[in-house]
C-alpha cells in the first residue's frame, strides 16, 4: 500500500486541532447567531466569542478521544434512515 493512503486513514483531517465536521458545524451554527445577536439585540460579541471557543474546546476534547469523529457522524447520517420494504414483512429490512 502507499503511504498516502495509510496517512489519510491514520490521521483524519483536522481544523484548528479538532475534527473537521464537528468544528465546521460549531462555527456554522454559532457565527450566524452571533451576527443576528449583534444586529438585532446589540449584544456584545465577546459573549459569543467565548461560547464559540468553549464549544471548540469541547469538540477538540471529543476529537482527542476519538479522532475519527467526522467519519462516524457521516456514517451515522447515511445509515440513520428508515428503509421502505419492497414487500410486506414484519420489521424493517435493508433492501435495494
Amino acid at each position: 500500500m502507499r503511504d498516502i493512503i495509510l496517512k489519510a486513514v491514520a490521521n483524519p483531517p483536522k481544523l484548528f486541532w479538532g475534527p473537521v465536521l464537528p468544528t465546521a458545524l460549531n462555527a456554522g451554527i454559532q457565527i450566524p447567531f452571533m451576527f443576528m445577536g449583534i444586529g438585532i439585540w446589540q449584544v456584545n460579541p465577546l459573549i459569543f466569542i467565548v461560547t464559540i471557543v468553549l464549544g471548540h474546546l469541547v469538540v477538540v476534547a471529543l476529537g482527542a478521544k476519538d479522532p475519527h469523529l467526522s467519519g462516524m457522524l457521516q456514517a451515522f447520517g447515511q445509515t440513520n434512515v428508515v428503509p421502505q420494504n419492497l414487500y410486506k414483512v414484519k420489521g424493517h429490512k435493508f433492501e435495494p
